[in-house]
């Protein structure tokens, strides 16, 4: 959803060549990391195969054995390793070509941005970014972010998640594909810290007000904006290309900033 970065290639395309059954990055993100261990489900993202210049080609040889993250949920992570530093962790899902994930990272270097998509060019790209600017505290996961939370993260380990232009799945018979579902916002409740932030973005109206639903119905959190509804666009978030091109096409973008409320106790009920 939303450049390519790279030497005096940085446009050209991979060529073609690799035997059948060979990786195609070796020491790069897996087609499927996940594989069959996991139960068959509706997947909220759909893969989109596009082209891998030579510069994200070369990004993700060089960089994805130091900053990748293939999401198979055979494993806990432990953040603090993964980044090297115990600064706050925030994750975000679904970062496109990874230019707003950047620019966020350089404009808050004291906070780490675990970013997952499936789409390879967005992860070479994302990781050429980092290279050429200095930004250590980018990691690229590459996967399901559902089995990530469930499967390789701890509970209260987030200090934010942020969403920002998940696909809208328009189609009515397609709705039950949209991420920011009750389910979803349980599950990840249980990852993100009280007080951090959930942050959504889309441009996509009946889309917005079934999250403005979902998440004010939600026991976990509460809307950061007093009086309830959408929030402005805060100034961390950039303006992308893509977000650039729908306001030129007039459509509305709608940001969500939900908090997540203190644990309640089991016994009381109270936070």
């Amino acid at each position: 959803m939303s450049e390519v970065s790279g030497a005096a290639f940085a446009g050209a395309s991979v060529p073609r060549g690799r035997a059948k059954g060979e990786p195609r990055f070796p020491g790069g993100p897996k087609a499927d990391p996940a594989g069959s261990h996991f139960e068959r489900r509706i997947r909220s993202f759909q893969p989109r195969r596009s082209r891998v210049t030579a510069g994200q080609a070369d990004a993700l040889r060089r960089l994805w054995p130091v900053w990748g993250l293939d999401i198979d949920g055979q494993r806990v992570i432990d953040l603090a390793e993964l980044f090297g530093n115990t600064r706050p962790v925030v994750l975000e899902i679904g970062f496109g070509m990874g230019e707003a994930t950047a620019r966020m990272a350089a404009d808050d270097p004291d906070t780490n941005i675990l970013a997952v998509d499936v789409h390879t060019p967005g992860q070479g790209n994302l990781l050429n970014l980092a290279d050429r600017n200095g930004l250590t505290n980018v990691r690229v996961g590459n996967g399901d972010a559902i089995i990530l939370l469930r499967e390789m993260l701890t509970p209260d380990s987030l200090d934010g998640l942020r969403v920002y232009f998940p696909d809208p799945w328009p189609k009515k018979r397609h709705h039950k594909r949209r991420l920011i579902q009750p389910e979803f916002l349980t599950l990840a409740a249980t990852r993100l810290k009280p007080g951090a932030v959930l942050h959504c973005a889309t441009d996509w109206e009946p889309y917005a007000e079934q999250m403005l639903d979902v998440l004010t119905a939600h026991p976990d959190y509460e809307n950061t904006v007093p009086e309830g509804g959408f929030a402005p666009r805060p100034a961390f978030r950039p303006l992308t290309r893509f977000e650039s091109q729908g306001l030129q096409k007039g459509h509305v973008v709608r940001d969500l900033l939900f908090r997540r409320v203190p644990h309640r106790d089991a016994a009381t009920g109270r936070g």
